[in-house]
């Protein structure tokens, strides 16, 4: 966890130090780790459903709609809405955050670049790679 409440004052701490994110760190630094946290989620899943159980589990379906939305209510319900309701119970809920910004310090950026970077570019590296692989 305790990286987890460092990545997250880095970002709180990086936001509210520029000029155009004082009003509005609060939603900004919810999205930008809320997103970098669903596609590890997502890549998490679709390794875990591919690659160990050999079937596709973890999804969202009503009859009634068309596959189109299903998979948006997928994405929605079962990766974003989890992620964002952690964050906010973690960081927001009771201003956690003024706790968290006394007792971890200011990486100047760099927890927060690196876990985006990371979260961002390891399924596109992953997808390259097996493609690479299945040519082999």
């Amino acid at each position: 966890m305790g990286l987890y409440y460092r990545i997250w004052v880095d970002c709180i701490t990086r936001l509210r130090s520029l000029e155009t994110s004082k009003n509005n760190w609060q939603i900004k630094s919810m999205i930008i780790i809320s997103i970098a946290m669903t596609l590890n989620l997502v890549l998490f899943m679709v390794i875990l459903q591919r690659e160990v159980f050999g079937y596709y589990f973890y999804e969202f379906n009503i009859s009634s709609l068309t596959g189109f939305q299903n998979y948006i209510c997928t994405i929605l319900i079962l990766f974003i809405l989890p992620c964002l309701t952690i964050n906010y119970i973690l960081i927001f809920s009771h201003k956690r955050y003024e706790k968290l910004l006394k007792k971890y310090s200011y990486q100047n950026g760099k927890l927060i670049l690196a876990y985006f970077l990371i979260s961002t570019l390891s399924p596109i590296v992953l997808i390259w790679i097996g493609f690479f692989l299945s040519k082999i």
